[in-house]
């Protein structure tokens, strides 16, 4: 099993439906984790929503601050937003690390259909992505997720 920790500022959003989905997507070969750097309270209820709409149950997760244990133990790290990225500290040697920038869907505007088709663009972007990573692995190719 791969470990894998999803990165993002308050691990709110885009990092919680990254656990979410690359615990479906991955079942049996990744393990996935996410923390962010300056958690929030709760799961974003939109990314609950639009989690569930794909049968995916991200309502009992909660907002987890990094921790330094998990974060040396893992075998890949993801920032999941530029602020993350920046203020991520050195992977150790034996970690891979990627940076995908997902724009946050916390801070779309208009009605709540648009806001909403904001989280699904989050969502299918970060679907797309783990599910990239996962084929790269099993090809032995993880160099370019």
């Amino acid at each position: 099993m791969i470990k894998v920790l999803f990165l993002c500022t308050a691990n709110s959003c885009r990092s919680q439906m990254a656990e979410g989905l690359a615990r479906e997507l991955g079942k049996g070969f990744l393990e996935p984790y996410s923390a962010g750097i300056m958690p929030f309270d709760y799961v974003q209820p939109r990314a609950v929503e639009v989690m569930k709409e794909i049968g995916i149950d991200i309502s009992k997760q909660k907002p987890k601050m990094l921790d330094t244990e998990l974060f040396n133990s893992v075998d890949v790290v993801i920032t999941l937003c530029d602020e993350a990225n920046d203020l991520c500290p050195q992977v150790p040697k034996t970690v891979k690390r990627y940076h995908w920038s997902i724009k946050d869907p916390v801070r779309a505007i208009g009605t709540e259909e648009m806001i909403l088709n904001e989280y699904r663009r989050a969502r299918d972007e970060i679907k797309k992505r783990i599910l990239k990573l996962i084929a790269d692995y099993k090809n032995g190719d993880a160099s370019s997720s």
